[in-house]
């Protein structure tokens, strides 16, 4: 005799299509097409475990606490574009198209472009550091550190060295560090700045009920900001550039001084404002021209209405007519830009894409892998970085635009992460942008279609597996 199905059984299999169907309602709704997709597929086969891990990191928005924190910095954000407004370049004759770019990225980061500045590029892992403590050592009022990883080690002990010097001068010193990002050296680097006396802060602490904010929305910001007149932003923690055993950090940072530092000050102080829930402070004096650089400052994260990074990168590759440059250590880009891209190798522009060789992160890397084989039959062309992690994230379009910040051209940057990106309109910076990616494409090795068609089918697999969870990752 059969054994019947029990009313227990019963309840759990309406459970389960309750749950489908109400993630068929619901989870479409303000996502992308892939990141949908990847959560459907997760509850239609598991869907107790796929809604449970919804509920905890299926929204890519802030609690409605946050987002008034965030509302309140607008008279912030107002003052440091009135105080950038009178530094605007001239951007007709030679650089007319830069006026279009700049206001569209102010409208997506409300922050404006400004001329006057210097910049300088820093490829050299240790001589960021020592710049960084140099210039802490030199600062008068106040050093602000906004990062993802500040870690304990020997290198976070230099910087902490400094900050607690300057502590001692009498100055405002202030560090935002994410608890993810630096959660193997979260305890003992907290531990560390608070004996130096300096003001530390986590950046987006989770919280389990009241207020809950998703582990997974983290600021990868890197925004340093001395006295209001020196500013670093690009792709470097403060962390050993050896942390991962066997992996070697490769980074790009871009040290300005002159007006554009004034909106990174404004983002820095406006996230202490949001961490901490007291009123934003007034900023420091507007920085005096230094140079000729025209930079922009463009936020992007979930407190924005659009992403910023990824909405003027796919409008830029639209844009191109001659040649479009990307350098990422992770790439899981949306169906957008996947389109923009094979476009734009049809309309006959150059695209390189300049990944790294060397793997820290190998479901990321099978994911970002996965989408090799598409982009080699379009014509992108696809550069592997030798002997180091190439870590710097970088973008160049003709010699109109270049990009130097922190945002992957992946899915976690576009739609989760808090990022900076830097903007150079001007062509003498655009070029030294593009003489580094030059660099980058010399110590680089050309992958072809037909090398890839050969490797393993179990690899194959391993991707295919890796990209139906790209959303997730």
């Amino acid at each position: 005799m059969s054994a019947q199905p029990s009313d227990l059984e019963h309840a759990w299999y309406a459970l389960e299509w309750l749950i489908r169907i109400g993630a068929l309602a619901s989870v479409p709704l303000r996502r992308t097409p892939a990141a949908a997709r990847a959560w459907l597929l997760l509850i239609f086969f598991l869907p107790l475990p796929g809604l449970l891990l919804f509920l905890a990191i299926g929204s890519p928005r802030f609690p409605a606490w946050r987002a008034q924190r965030f509302a309140r910095l607008g008279p912030l954000f107002a003052e440091a574009t009135a105080r950038l407004r009178p530094y605007a370049a001239d951007m007709t004759g030679d650089m007319d198209e830069a006026a279009p770019v700049a206001a569209f990225a102010e409208a997506l980061g409300h922050m404006p472009a400004a001329g006057g500045n210097q910049v300088t590029l820093i490829d050299d892992y240790d001589g960021v550091i020592d710049r960084l403590v140099a210039d802490i050592d030199a600062a008068r009022h106040s050093v602000h550190l906004l990062v993802y990883i500040f870690a304990d080690d020997a290198t976070g002990q230099r910087v902490c060295a400094a900050l607690g010097r300057a502590v001692a001068r009498g100055l405002d010193v202030r560090v935002l560090f994410d608890p993810v990002g630096s959660l193997r050296w979260r305890r003992g680097t907290q531990k560390m700045l608070r004996a130096a006396g300096v003001r530390v802060r986590q950046t987006l602490p989770f919280r389990l009920l009241r207020g809950r904010t998703r582990r997974d929305m983290r600021n990868h910001r890197k925004l340093f900001v001395i006295d209001g007149a020196i500013g670093y932003a690009g792709s470097q923690n403060i962390v050993a550039r050896d942390f991962r055993p066997g992996v070697v950090n490769q980074e790009l940072v871009a040290r300005v001084t002159g007006p554009v530092v004034t909106s990174m000050d404004a983002l820095v102080r406006g996230d202490w404002s949001v961490e901490s829930g007291q009123p934003p402070e007034p900023l420091s004096p507007t920085p005096a021209p230094t140079g000729d650089a025209l930079l922009q400052l463009l936020p992007s994260g979930a407190d924005y209405r659009l992403a910023g990074f990824e909405t003027m990168l796919i409008w830029q590759i639209h844009q191109a007519r001659e040649r479009v440059l990307m350098v990422t250590p992770y790439f899981i880009p949306d169906d957008d830009v996947l389109s923009a891209m094979t476009a734009a190798v049809a309309r006959g522009v150059t695209v390189d894409l300049i990944v790294s060789g060397v793997v820290d992160q190998k479901l990321v890397h099978f994911a970002q892998s996965s989408f090799y084989d598409e982009l080699l039959v379009a014509g992108v062309r696809i550069h592997l970085y030798r002997d180091r992690l190439l870590h710097a994230k970088n973008v160049s379009f003709d010699r109109r635009l270049a990009i130097v910040g922190s945002s992957n051209v992946d899915l976690r940057s576009f739609q989760l992460n808090q990022e900076a990106s830097l903007l150079f309109h001007d062509a003498e910076s655009i070029g030294r942008v593009q003489a580094i990616q030059q660099g980058y494409l010399d110590n680089s090795d050309t992958l072809s279609l037909k090398a890839w068609r050969r490797r393993p089918g179990l690899r194959r697999l391993g991707e295919n597996i890796a990209r139906m969870v790209n959303s997730l990752l």
